[in-house]
């Protein structure tokens, strides 16, 4: 890695010098970033080396299949949603244009390839072609650099079916329409450096024509042999074409891409530089900072010019402030919506009123919001933990009445089926009404058409969420003044008891009439465990009582009990070969016995030493498991990134605090990995966290203050570190193993 990063350097000194020189001088935090890191998945889909501004629209990265792939199939003009598609296809041409070129992969070089947050290059090499993006907001800009005595040419199209259009309106404009998910337009409004002669693909010809309205249309345009650069200078738009225009208008007039390029550089270096880091390895600071990056993703600003395209109602709103969308809350609530909360409430509470707005528009509080609407995905309503996390941490500028609202009728009226949007079913009914979701036996008949064929019931998964999401509701109806629903819901919250079988110490899945199902619940329940857990088996979901630690300890007989589960987790075998395990569970991977890294209900799990009494557990768990799993190569990540969701774990983990409960506005403490954390905070506090004598080696706590005041215990709370604290903590090389323990 350390290879790759050298050769990056200097490729992008030789060929960019408005880039690196500034880096080299002040070495930003930037300089830590590398896009490419997990760019090959350990089983499922591997990270993408994304260009974008934060929480902005335009993202790219090149179309293949991960860093082993050596070719590219196209360059997006936008990448719409995470990992859900893009928009709007380019790739360069210095041969006779024929109608299969657009299917002819592009080989590139790893080693000239140069990846940064707010800059792409890449070097063609069969045709020797020089690739270079930089993205604004709802723009971006190409440039290509032809070899000598080449006829160069642009190949437009699109990615996705339904009908599109390519037009030429000027000698250097060109517009475009694509149809995105089956009924949503895309606008694209761009302009050439130089004018060329223009043409479409038509009925399987390569024909000059100067517009294009098909299903797949394809379109280009060629310049002048010896052209050695032609720059495309674009802007998108979800409203209109005429919007497009103004997009580009605003963004991109008389503006030069060493200036667009400069300006992104600027933006993302402010943004990195909330969070200083000090001591540590380079290593770790790489890792750090391209998951704090990778933060940035998501959820996106699709407002333009005070309005915004509305996937829920299919409509066009005004709107006075940012309407944010594209969030998988399965994924970030642990986490990304907490990280968010401290690093920029204010944007945060503008994403909760867009879930508001969604609610109106649609008639539900979203799972899974993207531009087309609520894309139905995973289970659990766990919209409703974040809104309660943020109302108690002092996030107020959205309306909690409404959102309230929205998170009764899901509670109350919709079906908790995994993948499924709308009004409940008998399973439901039956949930409401016992406690639990009922589990079919092994090998026996769906009734409830509703079940999504694949995805199956998840019955205890679904019963383990379900409860914490009800004990959300409960809590935010407290604290909003509903104490009737409060108590209703907090009889709900405890639905997971239900599933407690006491006798083998798990939760285990029930039928219709209340009769224990006997199965492995470390193999049996189909691919992913889906007829009972998701994606995890019952090794994983016994920990998922986030909201509840004290009476799951309870359960288990008590801490030192608790504690000896914990033990066994990290080193329970799988019973067979990894080949047979991986082949039915291949979400749960970074596994380590029988916890799995690689999937978002882990992340909590070895922080759950601190409320057993051994922190120097959490501890050395936390620094093995940083160590192991998130190294700074291309194998980097051991699960589904998905779009910050999982580099948050390792922000926060690497910082050396962790919310495990999201909704309890509390902070638990691990192992950090740098000598110093200072985190500038928008309310003009900074928080700092000092970890004396840390090193590789020197990963325990010793001792703890906060403010200069003994801390006794591994917690501290989120107006703690609002209100500017200060936490110091002394590391040694050997646990104490009294610190921290409840006395």
């Amino acid at each position: 890695m350390n290879r790759i990063i050298n050769l990056a350097a200097i490729i992008a000194i030789a060929c960019l010098p408005f880039v690196l020189p500034a880096q080299q001088t002040q070495k930003s935090n930037t300089f830590y970033i590398d896009p490419r890191i997990g760019n090959v998945g350990q089983l499922l889909e591997p990270t993408r080396p994304l260009v974008h501004l934060p929480n902005q629209v335009i993202r790219f990265a090149p179309q293949r299949r991960d860093h082993f792939d050596d070719q590219i199939s196209s360059f997006p003009l936008n990448i719409v949603s995470h990992r859900l598609g893009q928009v709007f296809s380019i790739k360069p041409w210095i041969k006779k244009i024929e109608a299969d070129n657009w299917q002819t992969g592009m080989t590139w070089d790893h080693e000239l390839e140069v990846n940064q947050p707010w800059y792409y290059a890449t070097y063609l090499v069969d045709d020797e072609i020089k690739v270079e993006f930089t993205p604004g907001k709802k723009a971006g800009c190409f440039r290509f650099k032809f070899p000598a005595s080449e006829q160069p040419s642009l190949l437009l199209g699109v990615y996705n079916g339904g009908s599109a259009q390519w037009k030429f309106i000027s000698a250097s404009e060109i517009t475009g329409t694509e149809i995105y998910n089956g009924d949503i337009k895309v606008y694209v409004y761009g302009v050439l450096s130089i004018p060329g002669k223009q043409g479409v693909v038509e009925n399987g010809q390569v024909i000059e024509k100067k517009e294009i309205n098909a299903e797949g249309a394809r379109a280009w345009v060629s310049f002048p042999k010896g052209t050695r650069q032609v720059e495309l200078q674009y802007a998108i738009s979800y409203i209109s074409a005429e919007q497009a225009k103004k997009n580009f208008q605003a963004e991109l007039a008389n503006k030069s891409f060493e200036t667009i390029a400069e300006a992104g550089k600027k933006i993302w270096n402010n943004t990195m530089s909330q969070i200083q880091v000090e001591g540590g390895t380079d290593a770790w600071k790489r890792s750090f900072y391209t998951a704090l990056y990778r933060c940035y993703e998501r959820m996106v600003d699709i407002t333009e010019d005070g309005a915004y395209y509305s996937g829920f109602d299919k409509k066009i709103h005004k709107t006075s402030r940012p309407f944010y969308t594209d969030d998988w809350v399965w994924d970030t609530y642990l986490a990304h919506h907490p990280l968010r909360m401290i690093l920029n409430p204010a944007q945060e509470e503008d994403m909760l009123q867009s879930y508001v707005s969604m609610y109106e528009q649609s008639g539900w509080m979203p799972t899974f919001p993207v531009l087309f609407g609520d894309h139905a995905c995973m289970n659990g309503f766990h919209s409703s933990i974040v809104f309660l996390d943020a109302y108690r941490k002092g996030l107020k500028n959205f309306d909690v009445h409404k959102a309230y609202e929205g998170m009764k009728k899901n509670a109350t009226g919709a079906t908790m089926l995994p993948w499924r949007n709308g009004e409940k079913t008998k399973l439901d009914d039956f949930y409401h009404t016992t406690g639990y979701f009922p589990a079919l036996h092994i090998g026996e008949k769906e009734t409830e058409p509703r079940v999504h064929h694949f995805e199956k019931r998840q019955a205890v998964a679904i019963t383990l969420g379900g409860s914490y999401d009800d004990w959300a509701l409960s809590e935010l109806a407290k604290d909003i003044g509903r104490n009737e629903d409060a108590r209703l819901f907090a009889i709900r919250a405890a639905n997971y008891k239900n599933l407690w079988n006491a006798d083998k110490q798990m939760f285990l899945p029930k039928d219709d009439k209340g009769n224990w199902i006997n199965i492995d619940p470390k193999f049996d329940g189909g691919p992913g465990g889906r007829d009972y857990y998701d994606e995890n088996n019952g090794y994983t979901y016994l920990w998922q009582v986030q909201q509840d630690i004290p009476a799951l300890i309870g359960l288990m007989g008590g801490k030192l009990q608790f504690e000896q589960r914990l033990d066994q987790l990290f080193r329970e075998g799988l019973d067979r070969s990894k080949p047979e395990f991986w082949s039915k569970f291949p979400d749960a991977t970074g596994l380590v016995g029988q916890f799995s890294m690689g999937n978002e209900p882990s992340f909590h799990i070895p922080y759950l030493y601190n409320y057993a009494g051994a922190p120097w557990k959490t501890q050395k768990r936390i620094r093995f498991l940083l160590d192991t799993w998130f190294k700074d190569n291309i194998f980097g990540i051991p699960g589904d990134e998905d779009g910050g969701g999982m580099s948050a774990f390792v922000v926060f983990s690497s910082m050396g605090f962790y919310p495990v409960t999201p909704g309890i506005p509390v902070y638990t403490i691990g192992s950090p990995l740098f000598s110093k954390v200072t985190i500038k905070l928008t309310n003009g506090n900074q928080f700092t966290l000092t970890a004396r004598n840390c090193s590789v080696v020197n990963k325990y706590i010793q001792r703890a203050t906060m403010n200069g005041k003994e801390l006794t215990t591994p917690f501290f709370t989120h107006e703690q570190l609002m209100n500017g604290g200060n936490l110091v903590l002394e590391m040694g090389s050997r646990p104490n193993k009294q610190w921290g323990v409840e006395k």
